[in-house]
């Protein structure tokens, strides 16, 4: 299918194991085309609570953001444990460049903080999390869905509903393919 969705799942050890599985069952509900991407293809990569092991799809090395319409980055200490590979940092970076949607919770804008993408930026994450961002630049909200242009951020595993819904209703108003760019608009929770 031409119009199918494509998303970028990056993901490491130690996942939080419920915010990868909501919002991937709920896009792969809508019909989205999601490729789990870790540090290399094949690897199995288990959640922190155990209850999900999943096998990577591909490497970091074998893709390239033009070919996802979204970047979704699940929480627990695997955006720690990816953001210390220059790779995964320069992958978001490049999506983020693309104008394409992120959608990152919990511990995910950790990312976002390390590729130096998060100053004058509105987002929402952890409560650990927050003060980091807050320090390099960000604009924090302490909410369970916070929306900055192409960005989609949460807080934690209470919040799975309402991010899930943001990202599968926000994705399908916004174009789908490489590209695009997300207007300007202030943020929005």
């Amino acid at each position: 299918m031409a119009d199918t969705i494509k998303v970028a799942c990056i993901i490491g050890p130690d996942f939080e194991d419920v915010e990868f599985r909501k919002p991937y069952d709920a896009m792969k509900e809508a019909g989205y085309d999601i490729t789990l991407i870790g540090r290399k293809a094949g690897e199995e990569v288990e959640g922190k609570r155990g209850t999900e092991k999943v096998r990577t799809d591909a490497g970091i090395d074998e893709v390239n953001p033009k070919d996802f319409d979204v970047l979704f980055i699940p929480g627990g200490y695997s955006p720690d444990n990816l953001r210390a590979d220059e790779r995964f940092v320069r992958f978001v970076s490049d999506f983020d460049r693309s104008g394409k949607w992120i959608a990152a919770i919990c511990h995910g804008p950790q990312l976002l903080l390390s590729a130096g993408l998060v100053e004058g930026r509105t987002l929402t994450a952890w409560r650990t999390v927050q003060k980091d961002l807050e320090l390099a630049g960000a604009n924090v909200e302490d909410e369970p869905v916070v929306v900055d242009r192409n960005w989609i951020t949460s807080r934690e595993p209470g919040d799975l509903e309402k991010f899930s819904r943001a990202v599968v209703e926000r994705v399908k108003e916004a174009p789908r393919r490489a590209g695009f760019r997300v207007e300007e608009q202030p943020a929005v929770h």
